[in-house]
């Protein structure tokens, strides 16, 4: 059971069983890159990540996003690729901890 929450968390990002961060499963989105994002929990967080998908012009499949307390997780499928440039700008927004690109 470790072993496949270990490995759904290496190639999906989903989270499960965690005693910091909240439990967030989304399937995955046929074709779609997906981007995982651990953040602060705080006001227009979302807003801001969309935001910054929308300037280079990426389309939101499938997103999903859960918080515990300060924490929170956001699982996003774009459809087609993401460019470096896009992770980056992510990685620029105050409150993001980490950006992996799954």
């Amino acid at each position: 059971m470790v072993a496949d929450t270990l490995r759904d968390f290496l190639e999906n990002g989903n989270v499960r069983n965690s005693v910091n961060f909240p439990e967030a499963v989304l399937p995955r989105t046929a074709g779609a890159t997906r981007i995982a994002i651990a953040n602060e929990n705080v006001p227009n967080m979302v807003g801001q990540i969309s935001t910054a998908l929308a300037t280079d012009k990426l389309n939101i499949a499938d997103l999903l996003n859960k918080s515990r307390g300060d924490l929170a997780y956001t699982l996003i499928d774009i459809d087609g690729a993401v460019p470096e440039q896009t992770i980056k700008r992510l990685r620029d927004i105050e409150g993001v901890l980490t950006v992996r690109r799954v």
